[in-house]
């Protein structure tokens, strides 16, 4: 197919200012002049015959026609980014989208991740960290480490690692608990999972009676260990998550009592093929764990 000549600096122009809805803050971000950037915009619309933007006293406002525009543009300038970046000193680059919920990345894959870099120099990695909600096609995402029973729709899940939870606190909060039924008077930190804390207190062989289930919520693992390091409370959270804080003894495990109420696993929609970058972190992943 021959193509005609294609603006790229119009187009290029057009795609900053729709995004910042601004001449001026596209002709920053594009590193030239605002007249420059309006210019280009101008001889784009000129060789289309259409107005992109309505020019109003404080900033742009796109038409109906730079929006059918923009996607493809956007689109299209992501695509050849993302190629190039992939092409360095004459070694073509792979890259692995992940999405990890944030105590696995933060408690786990993180202090790895330098082993793998060592491993496979070309495979550059994208990490997204989550709460344990993600959408791996709208994400773009290779692979996702989830937490749960492993049974996510359209997905192939392979088990990673268990994460038993058990009670967990500074120093100075742990001297007040001689037993299980002591966490009655003290602040519990808890996911959003509320069923978290009364199963720990019944297989710590505390009565229904004396178990306390309110306390601060939080949606991550990561965030509600820093507040139990700051002295909240006592966090509901995977031991081996935290394994430098408790070696450090800024954490202690006041009691044996573990639960286990799922488990981390690598997942991938099954429609997604298995590049070989995908590969490469899966064994390098499940030799690791």
């Amino acid at each position: 197919m021959v193509r005609q000549f294609l603006p790229l600096n119009g187009l290029r122009a057009f795609e900053a200012s729709a995004r910042h809805l601004s001449f001026t803050r596209a002709a920053i971000e594009l590193c030239v002049t605002q007249a420059a950037v309006s210019q280009q915009v101008k001889g784009l619309e000129k060789r289309l015959g259409v107005a992109l933007f309505q020019r109003l006293p404080r900033g742009l406002k796109i038409t109906a026609e730079g929006e059918a525009l923009l996607p493809t543009v956007s689109a299209s300038f992501d695509q050849m980014a993302t190629t190039l970046d992939r092409i360095e000193a004459g070694q073509v680059r792979e890259l692995l989208f992940l999405g990890v919920v944030g105590t696995f990345a933060v408690g786990w894959l993180l202090p790895r991740l330098a082993d793998f870099q060592r491993r496979h120099p070309f495979i550059n990695v994208r990490v997204s960290t989550n709460n344990n909600r993600v959408d791996p096609a709208a994400e773009g995402l290779d692979f996702a480490i989830r937490f749960g029973s492993g049974s996510w729709h359209g997905t192939e899940a392979q088990r990673l690692s268990e994460a038993p939870l058990s009670a967990l606190c500074i120093p100075k909060l742990a001297e007040d608990l001689r037993s299980p039924a002591d966490l009655a008077g003290a602040t519990l930190l808890r996911s959003y999972r509320t069923d978290e804390w009364s199963t720990w207190f019944a297989a710590a062989g505390v009565p229904p009676a004396d178990q306390v289930n309110a306390g601060i919520v939080f949606d991550s693992s990561v965030a509600m260990m820093e507040a139990a390091l700051q002295g909240l409370g006592v966090a509901l959270a995977p031991p081996s998550m935290f394994s430098r804080h408790l070696s450090s003894g800024a954490i202690v495990q006041p009691f044996a009592t573990t639960i286990s109420l799922g488990s981390y696993w690598l997942t991938r929609l099954q429609s997604r093929p298995v590049t070989p970058a995908m590969r490469a972190f899966s064994d390098w992943l499940f030799a690791q764990a």
